[in-house]
Formats: structure tokens, sequence, C-alpha cells
């Protein structure tokens, strides 16, 4: 008895549900980690107008913050921005095997077979998502990581190394003030939209579990300062439905690591609960 009363307990993270409401008439645009991603797509699925990662998925704060200031500017990409992608496993120059073109701002999916290709593409995309993001009503952002890395030669933060080799990069994690500042410019520039923010619930295991933990916390702690700062910026707790409401393994993947496909759509209903007009 005792046993099975042990097994049905469960704790319920309670969140203040939004008063001003996501209608399908609004549109909505999305960035972030592929749990920002997998979201957008069953907001989409359910007929609301979002346009989900138009760079591809981005993981940490100062990526998703420069792929704003990008679209607000409508800024274009151009053939300095273009980089060879490495498709070889291993990270040494001499086995460095080119597949293509990207940029340093872009997920690996936005990869093409020659840099005008690759130019082309990403130029209409942001062609479109600027228009998209300057018409929004709302802005979803997931930060996933404080870890970044920064490509040494041309001093920016990258959104994917696109496995060119190591000693390229510099390996640094983020401040609270880091992340806080540049959002602070973003949302008092665009305070006509209303702005949710959450963090992925997917753990970054490869920076180590007590790194990750450290690495969540700035990005709770961000959050939480812009929440306090801004009438219009908002948090859905994701992070603390899936690791403490859902804590058992069976919520999982494979992998333990990622959320299972049950888990997101149990998620998905907490956020209707929180934000969508029915």
């Amino acid at each position: 008895m005792s046993e099975q009363k042990s097994k049905q307990k469960k704790t319920v993270v309670t969140f203040n549900p939004l008063k001003v409401r996501i209608s399908q008439e609004e549109k909505i645009i999305s960035l972030g980690s592929c749990f920002s991603s997998e979201i957008g797509s069953l907001l989409e699925k359910d007929g609301y107008k979002i346009l989900n990662n138009p760079f591809g998925v981005l993981f940490n704060p100062s990526s998703i913050a420069n792929s704003l200031l990008r679209l607000q500017d409508c800024k274009l990409f151009s053939i300095e921005d273009v980089i060879p992608r490495n498709t070889n496993p291993v990270y040494q120059p001499e086995n460095f095997v080119n597949e293509g073109y990207t940029s340093f701002y872009h997920h690996g999916s936005f990869r093409r077979e020659t840099p005008e290709m690759f130019l082309d593409n990403a130029n209409n995309s942001i062609l479109k998502a600027s228009k998209h993001f300057t018409d929004s009503k709302w802005v979803i952002i997931t930060f996933g990581t404080a870890w970044i890395y920064r490509h040494i030669e041309r001093d920016m933060i990258v959104s994917n190394c696109h496995k060119h080799p190591a000693k390229e990069f510099a390996r640094e994690r983020l401040s609270i003030q880091d992340i806080t500042e540049t959002f602070e410019r973003l949302i008092a520039e665009n305070n006509d939209k209303q702005w949710i923010f959450t963090v992925s619930p997917i753990r970054h295991i490869k920076d180590g579990l007590h790194e990750n933990q450290i690495s969540k916390a700035i990005l709770l702690l961000a959050i939480e300062y812009l929440c306090n700062r801004f009438e219009n910026v908002h948090y859905f707790p994701s992070y603390e439905i899936v690791l403490d409401e859902m804590r058992d393994y069976s919520h999982f993947a494979e992998d333990s690591v990622h959320p299972s496909k049950e888990t997101i759509s149990l998620v998905y209903e907490k956020f209707i609960e929180f934000a969508l007009q029915l």
C-alpha cells in the first residue's frame, strides 16, 4: 500500500496564466533550442501564425539576441559571412571535409552547396522573418545554455561551430548581466510585443552535469530580472514542469536527456493553459 502511494506522489508545478492571451489572429515568432522547435511545431499544427527558428535551432542567449537584432534591422548576409561546413567528426584541420557552405549565425540545416545558394536562401529567410518579427505581437524565446563559443579570429559568438577546429574558438560562460543588457534593449525597442521566456529542460551533459546546473541557474536568474523589469515579459516554467513534475525517466527519450514526444505534448497542454486563447 505504502509503495503504491509513493509511486503516485508528484510535485505539481503551479503558474499564473497570462491575462493577455495569444489568439490565432496574432503573429508569433519563436527562437531558441530544439525544445522551442517542438512547441512551435505544435502551435503551427493547431493553426497559430508562428514563424519558428528562422536561423535554425539556437542554444545560447547571445546568438538568439543577435538574431533578433538582425531581424529588427533586416540586416542581410554578405559573402564575408559565408564559411565552409566541416562534416568530418574529427576536429583536426588536416581532416577538414568541406561539404557545402553556411555561416556562424545559422544551424547546419541552412547548409547549401555553393556560397551563392547559401546567401540566396539565408537572405530570403531574413526578408521573410524580419517582416514577420515586425508584425508579431508575441515573441517566444527558449534559452538552452549560458555556455558560448567565441570565434577567436572573427571575435564573434557563434550559433554553431560547424565542426571547425576547436582551436578556432574560446569557450566562455555568459553572465546574468551579459544576457539582460542585450535583451533589455530589444524589449525596450519592441515594447509593443509580449515576450514569453522559457528555459529548455534538455540538459547539456557535454558541459558536465554541475556546469549544466550553473548554466541553467544563470538563464533562470536573467529571465527573472527581465520579468521584474518589464510588464510585457513573462516566464513559462517548462524547465520545472519536466524536471520536477515529470522527473521520472519514463518521460524521457532513450538518451535520458531529451523529453519524449509524449512529454512535449504534456508540456504543450500546460502552455495552452498558460497562454493560448481557446
